[in-house]
C-alpha cells in the first residue's frame, strides 16, 4: 500500500517504507493491546478525599477568594472518570518545570474536548498565587488549577519525595457504585533503571511530530523562554 504518488522514488526506498508501514501496523496494534490491558484493570483502592485550594475560574479576576476543593467534588457528573496531571512545580522545584509546562500548554488547548469526556484538573504543590501566576503567563485559561501544598496528595500518587522534589505523574481516578473515590491508574516518566524520562509520552504530540522527521527528538529539551 503505497502512502505517496510521488514521482522518482526508488525501489529501495519503496520497500523499506513498506516494511516500516507493516512495523507501524503492529506497533499501533500492541500500543491498542496495552490500552486494553490498562482499561482492564482491578478496581484500584479507595483514596482519602483529598483537599486542595483553588482561586477563580477566571485567571484574571486574581487570586482570591480561595476555596477548599476535595478530591470527591472534582468529578461533574456520575458516569465521569478523572484525570489529575502532576505539575512539577512547588516545595523543593522552585521554578515550574519546563518540560511540564508544555504538556500543560497542549491540555489548555485540547481542554474543551477532553471534558466532553472525562474531567481533568491541573495539581501542583505550587501555593496558589503562585501556580497562578505561571498560568497567567502561559494563558492557561481553559483548566481547572489546584494547588496541593497543604496535602498529601502528591507524595501518597509518588511525584513528590519526603524532601520535597517533585516529579511529574498523571493519575485517574473514578467512583465506586458508594460514591467512594478509587485510584485507577498512575504513570511517572521513569519506567525502568533504563528508561527515565518516556513513561509519559503518550501525553503530547511533541515528541511523536519529531519523531517523524530523519533527525528525530535527539537531545531538545523545552525551555520557559517563548
Amino acid at each position: 500500500m503505497r502512502q505517496t504518488n510521488l514521482a522518482g522514488e526508488t525501489a529501495e526506498y519503496v520497500r523499506a517504507r513498506e516494511e516500516l508501514r507493516e512495523a507501524e501496523i503492529e506497533l499501533m496494534r500492541h500500543r491498542e493491546q496495552v490500552a486494553d490491558q490498562r482499561r482492564r484493570l482491578p478496581l484500584g483502592p479507595v483514596v482519602d478525599d483529598y483537599a486542595f485550594e483553588e482561586g477563580p475560574a477566571d485567571l484574571d479576576a486574581g487570586d482570591e477568594p480561595v476555596r477548599e476543593v476535595r478530591l470527591s467534588e472534582l468529578f461533574t457528573g456520575p458516569d465521569r472518570d478523572l484525570v489529575v496531571y502532576h505539575l512539577m512545580y512547588g516545595k523543593a522545584q522552585t521554578e515550574p518545570c519546563p518540560m511540564c509546562t508544555m504538556w500543560v500548554d497542549g491540555f489548555n488547548g485540547v481542554a474543551h474536548h477532553l471534558g466532553r469526556n472525562v474531567d481533568f484538573a491541573i495539581v501542583a504543590a505550587a501555593d496558589l498565587p503562585a501556580l497562578r501566576e505561571h498560568a497567567r503567563n502561559r494563558g492557561w485559561s481553559g483548566l481547572r488549577l489546584l494547588s496541593a501544598a497543604k496535602s498529601t496528595f502528591k507524595r501518597d500518587l509518588a511525584s513528590e519525595d519526603e524532601e520535597g522534589g517533585q516529579d511529574s505523574a498523571v493519575s485517574v481516578f473514578t467512583r465506586d457504585g458508594s460514591g467512594a473515590v478509587r485510584h485507577v491508574y498512575s504513570a511517572h516518566p521513569r519506567m525502568s533503571e533504563e528508561i527515565d524520562e518516556r513513561g509519559i509520552d503518550l501525553l503530547t504530540p511533541v515528541w511523536h511530530v519529531l519523531d517523524l522527521t530523519p533527525r528525530g527528538r535527539g537531545d531538545w529539551y523545552p525551555t520557559l523562554d517563548y
